[in-house]
C-alpha cells in the first residue's frame, strides 16, 4: 500500500503539489476563519450561527498602492506580534483622523508609511484608537470575499437600499449607511487637507 502511494505518477502524487500549495498560501491567496466580534456586523454578524470563512489576497503585500480606505485587512498586532488582527482601513498616510476614546489626542495626521485601522464594532475592537497609526509593514493580507456561510458568499460591498422601505432589511441597510457616513466624516483626506490649508 505504502509503496503504491509513492509509485504513482508524479503529477498524481499529493506530495508533488505540496510546494505549489505552500507558495500559493504564502504569497498569493489564503483561506482563514474569522473569529472575534471587532468587525461586527460586517463579519461574524449576530444573525449568523457560524464564523465567517474568507479568502485573503496576500500578494497585496508587495504592492502598497492597492490599499484604499474601507479595505478590510489582516495585520500583526503592534502590541503582540503573535496576534493577527482583522480591521478596516480608515485613513491612509497624510490623512487627518478625528480619533475616538481612549486615544489621548483629538486628531492625528497619519505619518508616511502608516495607516489608521479600526474595527466596525468600537466596543470590542483593539485598533488604532488604542495603539495609534500602524506601519504598513505589519499588513499581511486584504479580504477578497466571504466563502462561508453560503448565504453570505461574495465580496463585501457598500450598503444598498432594499426595494422595500420598511422591515428589518431596510433598517439594517440604513444602520450600515449611518456607520459608513460616521466613519467617513471623521477623516480629512490628504487631498482635502491640502485644499483647506491653501
Amino acid at each position: 500500500m505504502f509503496n503504491r502511494f509513492w509509485a504513482r505518477p508524479t503529477w498524481k502524487n499529493p506530495l508533488y503539489w505540496l510546494p505549489t500549495g505552500f507558495v500559493l498560501s504564502q504569497y498569493f491567496y489564503n483561506v482563514d476563519v474569522i473569529s472575534g466580534r471587532s468587525m461586527q456586523p460586517t463579519l461574524n454578524p449576530d444573525t449568523s450561527s457560524s464564523r465567517d470563512v474568507a479568502i485573503f489576497h496576500r500578494h497585496a503585500l508587495f504592492t502598497r498602492d492597492i490599499y484604499q480606505r474601507d479595505d478590510i485587512i489582516t495585520l500583526r498586532s503592534p502590541e503582540d506580534p503573535r496576534r493577527t488582527l482583522i480591521k478596516r482601513i480608515i485613513a491612509l498616510e497624510g490623512d487627518v483622523v478625528w480619533t475616538l476614546p481612549p486615544y489621548p489626542v483629538r486628531d492625528v495626521r497619519v505619518p508616511i508609511g502608516h495607516i489608521w485601522v479600526e474595527g466596525d464594532e468600537p466596543f470590542y475592537s483593539d485598533d488604532s484608537n488604542i495603539f495609534g497609526p500602524v506601519p504598513m509593514a505589519l499588513v499581511e493580507s486584504k479580504l477578497v470575499c466571504i466563502i462561508w456561510p453560503l448565504h453570505r458568499f461574495g465580496r463585501i460591498s457598500k450598503a444598498e437600499l432594499p426595494l422595500s422601505r420598511s422591515g428589518p432589511s431596510f433598517r439594517r441597510a440604513m444602520a450600515q449607511f449611518d456607520r459608513e457616513r460616521a466613519r467617513e466624516s471623521r477623516v480629512t483626506k490628504v487631498e482635502e487637507a491640502h485644499c483647506v490649508k491653501v
